[in-house]
């Protein structure tokens, strides 16, 4: 089952299910956005699953346009960095100790009182702020208590989603030393329009893990493709991590961090930091610049039926100097 958030009058939208090509949606009445749905998935399950049966074919079309994020605003974000790959590089890269990742997850509560749609334009106040992507995998979570377990945390997953977690890499030094962590480095992110359920993965939702490649292009020419199997914590462990020390409420996107693997030099990356690391490990000089006005970013990932399973996110960048008010 797939499930979009089409546009109308309200800063939620309303929920849809779609059609396993992507083109026609019919509207979810038992939840009229994704929030409702999360706080009574059990109850609705039944509604969403006949109507993901109707939708083939008596949906109504739709453009890529009217899609919203699945969340345009949620009640949680939390990030993780499960790939040690792309900690290994940074750290070699930046002249730090080559330790990898550490024995817990890493992770940061981040901005989530708004996401991008997977069309809009990203809007950012400067170049040289150091602006990238960072494509990752990640879970909507139904209500998580307090002090669940790695083996138990899997049953909490409603729905798989891709994303694009924009950041300013010039910033993030400087508030990574004031040791209040990040802020301003850290705008909203983008997710693609398709919110999945597990079984669309078919063998590819393995162990905690999305293995599928995701695929990215910066201004029509292929940057990576690197596959979601290989993250060091799955999401597993991501979610028992994150519930250690409290409840996470229905609703909670929690990210994978940025895919990477060990292979790169034959899958690319998933963000221009790594690429910029790898080229000065191997020449001394990054040379691949971050991006600037006009350039477009576009992430997708196929399913197990070749479909871009998730949609696709397509952006292009725009500057806009803030002024206040």
């Amino acid at each position: 089952m797939r499930l979009v958030t089409l546009a109308n009058e309200t800063r939620d939208g309303h929920l849809h299910v779609v059609s396993q090509d992507g083109k026609r949606a019919l509207p979810v009445n038992a939840a009229k956005t994704l929030q409702e749905a999360m706080e009574s998935w059990d109850a609705i399950l039944p509604d969403l699953q006949t109507l993901s049966s109707e939708v083939e074919d008596s949906g109504e079309p739709f453009a890529p346009n009217q899609a919203l994020a699945p969340f345009p605003r949620a009640v949680q974000w939390l990030d993780g960095s499960a790939f040690e790959t792309h900690a290994l590089l940074i750290q070699q890269a930046w002249g730090m100790p080559v330790t990898g990742l550490p024995d817990r997850p890493l992770m940061y509560q981040g901005l989530s009182d708004r996401f991008l749609a997977p069309t809009q334009t990203a809007i950012f106040p400067s170049a040289e702020d150091g602006i990238d992507f960072e494509g990752e995998f990640g879970v909507i979570l139904g209500d998580v208590p307090m002090g669940t377990s790695a083996k138990d945390a899997l049953r909490y997953v409603r729905l798989i989603v891709l994303i694009n977690d924009w950041s300013l890499r010039a910033l993030g030094p400087i508030e990574m030393a004031t040791g209040f962590g990040w802020l301003q480095c850290k705008p909203a992110c983008s997710i693609a329009p398709f919110a999945v359920t597990p079984d669309e993965l078919g063998s590819a939702w393995r162990d905690g893990r999305v293995g599928l490649s995701l695929n990215i292009h910066r201004n029509g020419q292929a940057f990576g493709k690197a596959n979601g199997a290989q993250m060091k914590f799955g999401f597993d462990e991501l979610i028992a991590h994150a519930a250690y020390s409290r409840d996470l409420p229905a609703g909670t996107i929690l990210g994978s961090g940025t895919v990477a693997n060990v292979n790169y030099a034959e899958v690319g990356s998933s963000c221009i930091a790594e690429r910029r690391a790898i080229e000065l490990i191997e020449t001394g000089t990054s040379e691949t610049p971050f991006l600037t006005e006009g350039d477009r970013v576009t992430m997708s990932a196929q399913g197990p039926e070749g479909n871009d399973i998730f949609g696709a996110i397509d952006q292009s960048i725009q500057l806009v100097k803030a002024t206040g008010a």
